[in-house]
């Protein structure tokens, strides 16, 4: 069975909508976890349910020349030619829509059948609407998005009572040369979308549209890598992509945080701490210089003959000119963020912090809201203050304020108790 389709053959769809009703209901009246539900829509009810409530109406973030300013200047403005090419026809039937949402959820694009986009209207599924989880709760962009990874939501899998009514298709679609998030591909229609023919052509549209964009790409002269928001880095190398194991990541991202050099003790306490084996070190080098080749890791010391360019390196730079909304939008999330060694942590904390900062000192709503989606600002008291100090009459940050609020002063008690 593929967890990613909404329907398996010989289900009555009528039925499913029934079944997946009453335990919509039951979730949310028990607050435990549905039986006979598939997971990935259990996890995404679990997290929904976290922020919003099921009579939630997603909230419009941009609109007017704000919203044509952002989507206008957004990477995936350069492939809707593919996406209305390839799902238009859906689009102009009059029982489907086609929407396109940047990483945050936030719907940019939304066309289709008139009569069919006034439907849609009423529930705010309109460009410039917030409609990642946090704010529209189990979706097809936004979960998505969530999970990064194409799939269906189905009718009364929607966990907004509004929506139960559509049935959705979505694929995320990512930077080809950095693997980072760039947004999603979503086909919303009746309940006939729940097929895999649907999944599959959503799915194609995707790689079709990333296809794209990698042949718009610059030649690059230096390797690139990518940390960020990833445990294993993806180096890339003219037209080669090699993913990492987990301490070749590590001792990656080490050389290039520092391009003076680091000594084998040097990398060794960077690696292990205080635990640290020479003889380790020197056979995990030794395995990296293999995949790398001599004319990039040089030793004596042990450093990158050629500087990569890195993702890390480029929040860094747009936070050193002032550009914190780029710089944000460059860190899909911590440095290699499944590593434990003491080096890793201390770079990973020290780029958390100064973005994290970059971003409260803006006071921008629409930044904060972004740096609060995320994993990392998800219980982030200080900033959810902030931002609810700028939007007032947002429920999401009123409640989440007064959650993470009573969670602090109890665990204050349980310290001094």
């Amino acid at each position: 069975m593929n967890p990613w389709l909404a329907l398996t053959p010989g289900d009555d769809p009528a039925e499913r909508i029934r079944q997946i009703g009453r335990a919509h209901e039951r979730f949310l009246a028990e607050k435990q976890r549905p039986e006979r539900m598939r997971s990935v829509v259990a996890d995404s009810w679990a997290r929904s349910a976290t922020w919003i409530g099921a009579d939630c109406t997603a909230p419009i973030d941009l609109r007017d020349e704000e919203l044509e300013a952002y989507r206008s200047a957004h990477p995936l403005a350069r492939v809707m030619p593919i996406f209305r090419d390839l799902l238009g026809g859906l689009a102009d039937d009059g029982d489907h829509i086609l929407a396109v949402c940047d990483a945050h959820g936030r719907l940019l694009w939304v066309e289709g059948h008139s009569g069919t986009l006034r439907k849609a209207a009423s529930m705010n599924f309109v460009p410039g609407a917030l409609w990642d989880e946090a704010h529209a709760g189990t979706n097809a962009p936004g979960t998505a998005l969530a999970v990064d990874h194409p799939l269906q939501i189905f009718a009364t899998e929607h966990f907004s009572r509004s929506v139960q009514r559509w049935t959705c298709t979505a694929a995320p679609i990512h930077d080809p040369g950095t693997g980072r998030l760039l947004g999603a591909i979503d086909v919303t229609g009746g309940d006939h979308l729940a097929n895999p023919h649907s999944l599959a052509l959503v799915r194609a549209t995707a790689l079709a549209a990333e296809a794209y964009l990698k042949g718009l790409e610059p030649a690059r002269e230096r390797p690139t890598v990518a940390a960020l928001g990833r445990d294993e880095v993806l180096l890339a190398s003219g037209t080669v992509r090699t993913k990492l194991g987990r301490r070749h990541s590590e001792l990656l991202v080490l050389l290039a945080a520092h391009p003076d050099g680091r000594t084998g003790d040097q990398l060794g306490f960077d690696l292990y701490g205080d635990d640290v084996n020479p003889v380790t070190v020197r056979a995990e080098l030794s395995r990296l210089r293999r995949i790398l080749g001599p004319e990039l890791l040089g030793s004596r010391p042990y450093r990158l003959r050629t500087q990569p360019a890195t993702d890390f390196g480029r929040v860094t730079e747009l936070l050193d000119r002032g550009r914190v909304a780029d710089a944000l939008a460059a860190y899909p999330g911590p440095l290699l963020p499944g590593s434990d060694a003491p080096g890793i942590v201390r770079l990973g904390r020290m780029l958390d912090s100064r973005l994290r900062t970059a971003v409260l000192a803006t006071g921008d709503r629409r930044l904060l809201q972004s740096w609060l989606v995320s994993p990392q600002g998800a219980d982030d008291l200080e900033l959810w203050e902030a931002y609810a100090a700028l939007a007032p009459t947002d429920p999401v940050a009123t409640r989440r304020v007064a959650e993470l609020a009573r969670e602090y002063a109890c665990n204050v008690r349980a310290t001094y108790a």
